[in-house]
């Protein structure tokens, strides 16, 4: 599968987040802990937002996030209040930079870790569902993208929760009428640049992991002798794949079948019940 990192807060390096943790999404590249797969390597992305700009930065390759010079120089001079990471290990489709995540789409980003099964099978049914207007967008041939474009005919851009709750469902029907059982695995971030948005669900009910960070001011006050955190900003808050390192209390599992809202002022992160419909 994939692992992801997503980050809203003060704007902050994004080296500090994919490199200088212990478990970063580097290291995990290599070492993943929690995934399906050990190595993710088949190719990688990172998303950012800036303030004079209407849409995300998006930067996508098809090698292995660890060796990536071009990767290490960016992160280490782009600076952002908003950000996705990604490393991928395909399920199937092919190795490419369309198929890499984030997939953007105006202001909007969307990256996941999962699969729909028995894609190949599903994939015309699902395509045919995607508005007209929308599908010459679509650039590469993963279920991963033809999810976040689901999700955009259904109204994404007005509603995200209503959206993606509708795609799991179109997703999960025309799996059953193609003899799958399970249809959906899904770990799913995705914003518009102001909120971020986070989905844990899948059709078995045993979902992907999914990690959301305790407060900061509450860490700072458990651990006032850690360094790295006073280079955190309060309002800093991470939704990742499996956790950056081994902090007593910094990380919080993300229920099986739920989804949260991180919004700038930082007041929602309370998790709700998500279900497909």
């Amino acid at each position: 599968m994939c692992r992801w990192l997503a980050y809203s807060g003060s704007p902050i390096l994004l080296e500090n987040l994919l490199y200088r943790p212990v478990h970063s999404l580097i290291d995990q590249s290599l070492h993943a802990r929690m995934g399906v797969e050990t190595t993710n390597g088949d190719g990688f992305g990172v998303g950012w937002y800036t303030p004079d700009k209407d849409s995300p930065a998006v930067v996508r390759d098809i090698g292995p996030a660890w060796s990536d010079r071009n990767l290490r120089e960016i992160a280490g001079h782009v600076s952002s209040p908003l950000f996705f990471a990604h490393i991928r290990a395909s399920t199937g489709t092919a190795v490419q930079q369309t198929n890499c995540h984030p997939f953007r789409h105006g202001r909007w980003m969307w990256m996941h870790n999962g699969a729909i099964d028995g894609f190949p099978l599903l994939r015309r049914d699902l395509a045919l569902a995607v508005r007209p207007d929308l599908f010459p967008s679509v650039e590469g041939s993963t279920d991963s993208e033809m999810m976040f474009y689901l999700a955009l005919t259904f109204g994404l851009e007005d509603d995200p929760k209503e959206a993606v709750a509708r795609m799991a469902g179109l997703v999960e029907r025309t799996g059953h009428a193609h003899g799958v059982t399970y249809p959906l695995q899904m770990t799913v971030a995705v914003t518009d640049g102001v909120r971020l948005w986070a989905f844990r669900y899948s059709s078995q009910k045993q979902s992907r992991s999914l990690f959301y960070s305790t407060r900061v001011e509450t860490l700072k006050a458990l651990h006032p002798d850690v360094e790295f955190l006073r280079d955190i900003a309060d309002d800093a808050r991470l939704i990742v794949s499996e956790p950056l390192g081994d902090l007593q209390g910094a990380w919080n599992e993300v229920p099986e079948g739920s989804y949260g809202v991180v919004q700038p002022e930082g007041d929602d992160d309370e998790m709700h019940v998500f279900a497909p419909v």
